[in-house]
């Protein structure tokens, strides 16, 4: 390529370019925030915003003085409307959108109060106590700082909320993609990315990866450590080491080095996240039986009844006060009206998805966990007309009471796997099943992976070798081997 046809080609030029972007409005965002708490934090977050946002203020229990008579709702509508009139008029001002008179009707507490009062109030304690960083946030506040596409975003955005405790990928890519809406080169993308993030070896879908991630950040694809952990992991878990040298063709003593390099690995990355303390969980929803089935009952104890504080509607009027104090309210009043939006649909979303589950899990709820069947985040999604994400994040961090016991809202949705007569059966019951069988197993001869597969086709569940073995490392639970070691252990 000759010179000149090289600098043609490196020129810069400008030009336009038509796309479709989806952009997340602050009150959409702020919705999006809110679905993904449970109720606990939600008291918090509704407190935070009463702390910061004078226009809100807790109906019901307030026993303020009148300063005369209390006016009739239509005088109260002709007042607002009366202040409306008189703001400035911004051009492009959103606010100037927003029906107060309809919004006073319906948030402001019954009763006239008098002018807001300077309240003199030390802070109360718990403002100097630091909130403790969770997994979650260190990796949003991660991802926030990277540069990658929508797409990828968005997928890892859904890997994190599909994370453990203990920082492990709980979703396959397919779920990942299926969630987030994404490609499967965007799902597994967004997964690598969160890879890379601290602690090193999150996000990992099993101890084997979990460990590779982190000697990638310091071992050579030769190293000891690393040879050990990506070709010899089995040997490994047997303790082994002889045999790992034999077939690595390396020495005993770098075997026992690389060793030594594992075990300062930590096999629980997100653990250093987790609070301390006992988690509280408290039902947000509970599933009540009722003569005509079951209904979903909010528990909404508790949480502040908000309001609008009619005592600063005053200031909008022109005459009343400065145009920075009038636009200051206007705000105010924009932030306090978007966040009792979210809230109420915060609270139909979640009533939606839960009455879905009761449709299509009403054997579970009245028999137990045997009659659970197959649900799919994007099924109960289509059914009440929202994206995958939404159901996602309406189930997230959430529980439900049943008589059965309390559970997380996302234990009752399982993908389904071949069961006996071509009938479908719920993953989870099927993990169930795996379990049960090695529960009831004879101590002195386990059964194998493939004994259990066996068994299984042999019950009409379509399922090999591979996948047993890695359902019950999913579980937890130790290899033949090692059953069969520890039961000759304990004779």
């Amino acid at each position: 390529m000759a010179r000149g046809d090289l600098a043609m080609l490196m020129q810069q030029r400008l030009g336009l370019k038509l796309s479709q972007k989806p952009v997340l409005t602050q009150s959409l965002r702020q919705l999006v925030k809110l679905l993904a708490l449970n109720k606990l934090d939600l008291k918090a977050e509704i407190n935070q915003e009463l702390s910061e946002n004078p226009i809100l203020e807790i109906g019901g229990d307030l026993d303020d003085d009148s300063e005369g008579e209390a006016a009739s709702p239509e005088q109260e509508a002709a007042d607002t409307a009366a202040s409306e009139n008189e703001v400035d008029e911004v051009s492009d001002d959103p606010f100037s959108e927003i029906n107060l008179a309809e919004f006073f009707d319906d948030y402001l507490d019954a009763g006239p109060h008098a002018p807001a009062g300077e309240v003199s109030e030390k802070p109360s304690f718990e403002t100097f106590l630091a909130e403790p960083s969770t997994l979650s946030d260190h990796l949003e506040w991660q991802l926030s700082m990277s540069r990658a596409t929508e797409g990828v975003v968005a997928a890892a955005e859904a890997v994190i909320g599909n994370l453990s405790p203990d920082g492990y990928l709980m979703a396959s890519l397919d779920e990942i993609r299926e969630t987030a809406d994404v490609s499967y080169e965007d799902a597994e993308a967004g997964m690598v990315l969160v890879q890379t993030f601290d602690p090193s070896g999150v996000a990992a879908r099993d101890l084997r990866e979990c460990l590779l991630l982190q000697l990638r950040e310091s071992e050579p694809e030769d190293g000891d450590a690393m040879v050990i952990v990506r070709d010899h992991f089995t040997d490994l878990e047997n303790h082994d080491l002889a045999t790992i040298a034999r077939k690595s063709g390396k020495t005993l003593e770098h075997i026992e080095h690389g060793v030594a390099v594992i075990k300062t690995l930590d096999p629980r990355p997100g653990q250093r996240y987790a609070a301390s303390e006992n988690r509280l969980i408290e039902p947000d929803v509970y599933f009540v039986k009722s003569s005509d089935g079951f209904r979903v009952v909010l528990n909404e104890d508790d949480l502040p009844d908000l309001k609008l504080n009619r005592g600063y509607r005053r200031l909008l009027g022109k005459g009343q006060s400065t145009k920075e104090v009038r636009d200051y309210v206007r705000e105010r009043y924009h932030s306090a009206i978007q966040l009792l939006r979210n809230i109420e649909q915060r609270r139909q979303t979640i009533r939606s998805v839960c009455e879905a589950i009761i449709r299509r899990q009403n054997g579970l709820l009245a028999h137990g966990l045997d009659y659970l069947l197959p649900m799919m985040i994007k099924d109960v999604a289509e059914e009440i007309g929202v994206h995958p994400s939404t159901v996602s994040r309406a189930v997230a961090n959430k529980y439900a009471h049943t008589e059965h016991g309390v559970y997380e809202l996302r234990f009752f949705f399982s993908e389904a796997v071949q069961g006996p007569a071509g009938a479908s059966l719920p993953l989870m019951l099927l993990k169930r099943k795996v379990k049960q069988m090695i529960e009831q197993e004879d101590s002195a001869r386990p059964l194998t992976d493939e004994k259990i597969s066996e068994v299984l086709n042999g019950n009409g569940i379509s399922v090999t070798r591979r996948t047993v073995a890695k359902y019950r490392e999913d579980m937890g639970i130790p290899s033949t081997h090692k059953r069969r070691r520890k039961s000759v252990a304990s004779h």
